[in-house]
């Protein structure tokens, strides 16, 4: 699951440095406000990405879905992009459980013992 959502938040935060100059060139958001936003969202999905060992990377990678989705706000295309890197994250989430759930299985299934009827 972590690695999925790493990468998810990896592409958004690459996606949320891209949005700074077009807040700036095409919103007309002024420098002081567009650089601390948009950085400032692309740096706390990079933090969280490096705290997915614990529920608290998983809570921040939401706020970043939020704050990216809230963004067009001032740059209206970011409501299709956010809603589709929130999507991204939340399939991340779903199938990355899925997959540990059919590791688990496998080593569970793979350390029960055999029998044997050889006589």
């Amino acid at each position: 699951m972590r690695s999925l959502a790493s990468i998810v938040l990896g592409f958004e935060a690459l996606l949320l440095a891209l949005v700074t100059p077009v807040m700036i060139s095409v919103a007309d958001v002024r420098p002081a406000v567009a650089l601390p936003v948009c950085l400032g969202l692309a740096l706390l999905a990079i933090l969280s990405a490096g705290m997915l060992r614990n529920r608290t990377g998983y809570i921040l990678g939401s706020a970043v879905q939020v704050g990216a989705v809230g963004l067009g706000f001032v740059v209206p295309v970011m409501f299709l992009l956010g809603l589709a890197f929130a999507a991204f994250w939340v399939a991340a989430i779903v199938l990355g459980r899925r997959i540990e759930e059919v590791k688990k299985a496998q080593q569970v299934g793979s350390a029960a013992p055999t029998t044997s009827t050889e006589s």
